[in-house]
């Protein structure tokens, strides 16, 4: 046995991961950084079936032009339950005008003071998520008498 138990972790459904995703705002990016797996905090926004990032010229962006596969990750906690949702998908920086001003006018707020300007678009391939319902851990070892 694996240690896990399939009666405490829920499969959630694909809108429920959509859902998830547009009630937070902070998430964080995988990518692969020379070969390397990397992963990246970035402030992020739902618009339709499709996450929308902003981004400063560097490796972030380099790296995505190289090798768009992405995955991104978002979760939430509280004190009873968690849920996480992993959607893995294909990055592209937004180059049309039409389709800067479309996001520019998105409600996206970046924890930081910085500028960023380079909008970012994952088109997902696959999106998955998992609820459960924290509790304490149990017992793993019994001491031998």
């Amino acid at each position: 046995m694996d240690g896990t138990d399939d009666a405490l972790v829920f499969s959630l459904s694909e809108d429920e991961c959509w859902n998830l995703l547009a009630r937070r705002e902070l998430g964080r990016l995988a990518v692969a950084v020379d070969g390397k797996p990397d992963i990246f905090p970035v402030n992020y926004v739902v618009d339709g079936a499709r996450v929308l990032f902003r981004t400063a010229p560097g490796s972030k962006l380099a790296d995505l032009s190289s090798n768009p596969d992405v995955a991104f990750e978002v979760d939430e906690y509280d004190a009873t339950s968690a849920a996480s949702v992993v959607l893995k998908g294909v990055a592209t920086r937004l180059e049309l005008q039409s389709e800067i001003d479309l996001a520019d006018a998105l409600p996206l707020a970046s924890w930081i003071p910085t500028l960023k300007y380079r909008w970012v678009r994952i088109a997902p391939v696959s999106i998955s998520g998992r609820r459960f319902e924290r509790g304490p851990e149990p017992l793993r070892y019994r001491a031998s008498t």
